[in-house]
């Protein structure tokens, strides 16, 4: 730990990400309850939600590839900046009474548009602050850290709109933004690119398609990921219906619900920073994304509100696991020249939570919030089951297929 508090551009993209990753907790919260006060409607939050993450499908691996030819500090820098405009746009839209759920829906999309640059920017700068044996636990910090914010930010979303209301709400998050951009401001960062034309985007994205196709560990890292935000993490958007609807709690206890998996996932980060189990890769991602889905499943059904909320902080340890391998076996496995592009395919895979939120708000609309968080959760441990069993079958014929090589060298 000394190590990595000792370098200063660690702490500062360490800081940066607690502010951004906070806000961004935050602001989904206070616009899913602000859309279903308004509506009712499952659906509708589920729509809202599902803006802030469809940039990620959308964008991502552009991002990757820009991120290549452009300065990442500028980059990170202009997000923070419209991140700030957009929420104040939406908080002076709220204090003259007009604003709508759709407003908020395009605030979302266009701080999710900010949001697609986060792996290929400062999430792969935070790899390359510190030295190699290093990486894992500076990404493991900064996986617990973003576990914090999503802890914080939820319960001080809550708080916020039920005491201020989304005026007050968004006003404190484009403060927020503005202090990262400070953050930002004073990065030293150095970067070597490589100029690249809109015609070679396409041959770039090719290029880093092959590369993961070709390489076990990241095609595994890339399909769980799928897997993980298209069926698991989409319950998030029917925690405002669930709460409010059926467990029937405030607005400020939504909050509590929401960031029960991230006080999990803290949890599970600080023991992985501390050195964690000694596990392959794999069965971490692997075994954490299943407890994690088991954990959903369970929780709907859950006789009270606390015992929700506890099975969301034991599936937060497992969330912790595959959030941590998500990133570090592409940093550790990908060459520094493609690994840019690579984050940026990771951020097309998370991406696919918009696909997913979109279907459990219409399997809400059809069986209620309950059932559908069901049907998607067991349809994910079905799918990161079979993912893994690949993973291990092809980690096996490796392993069988290195030792006759090592045999005839010795």
């Amino acid at each position: 730990m000394p190590g990595l508090l000792s370098s200063r551009v660690f702490l500062r993209l360490w800081a940066i990400g607690g502010c951004a990753n906070t806000m961004r907790s935050f602001e989904v919260l206070c616009a899913a309850l602000f859309t279903l006060d308004v509506t009712g409607s499952g659906l509708a939050v589920a729509l809202v939600t599902a803006a802030r993450t469809l940039p990620m499908l959308l964008l991502g691996a552009f991002a990757g590839v820009m991120s290549e030819a452009v300065n990442r500090k500028r980059i990170l820098l202009a997000g923070q900046i419209m991140s700030a405009v957009v929420s104040l746009t939406i908080a002076a839209l709220a204090a003259s009474g007009v604003a709508q759920p759709w407003h908020v829906g395009l605030a979302a999309l266009l701080t999710g548009t900010v949001w697609s640059t986060e792996m290929s920017t400062r999430r792969r700068m935070v790899g390359e602050s510190v030295a190699t044996p290093l990486v894992p636990r500076a990404l493991a910090l900064d996986t617990v850290t973003n576990s914090i914010t999503r802890l914080l930010g939820p319960m001080a979303g809550g708080a916020a709109y039920q005491t201020l209301g989304l005026a007050g709400a968004y006003t404190i998050s484009a403060g927020v933004y503005l202090v990262a951009v400070v953050l930002v401001a004073g990065l030293m960062h150095q970067q070597t690119s490589r100029k690249i034309a809109l015609s070679d985007v396409p041959q770039a994205l090719t290029e880093a398609f092959a590369f993961a196709r070709g390489h076990a560990i990241i095609r595994g890292v890339l399909a769980v990921t799928i897997a993980m935000n298209l069926l698991g993490f989409c319950y998030y958007a029917l925690v405002a219906p669930i709460a409010r609807q059926v467990f029937l709690v405030s607005p400020t206890a939504t909050g509590i619900l929401a960031g029960a998996e991230a006080f999990g996932a803290l949890l599970g980060g600080l023991w992985l920073t501390g050195g964690g189990p000694r596990l392959s890769g794999r069965t971490l991602m692997v075994g954490g994304s299943l407890l994690f889905l088991v954990c959903v499943i369970l929780m709907p059904f859950a006789p009270t509100f606390a015992l929700a909320c506890i099975l969301l902080v034991t599936g937060g340890i497992g969330s912790a696991a595959f959030a941590n391998m998500q990133t570090s076996l592409i940093v550790l496995h990908a060459p520094p020249y493609i690994r840019s592009r690579l984050m940026g395919l990771l951020t097309v895979c998370i991406g696919m939570g918009p696909v997913g939120i979109l279907l459990i708000g219409a399997l809400a609309d059809l069986f209620g919030p309950l059932l559908a968080v069901d049907i998607m959760a067991v349809t994910g441990l079905v799918a990161v089951s079979a993912i893994g069993l690949a993973w291990r079958r092809n980690d096996l014929r490796q392993a069988a297929t290195d030792r006759p090589a090592l045999a005839t060298e010795d």
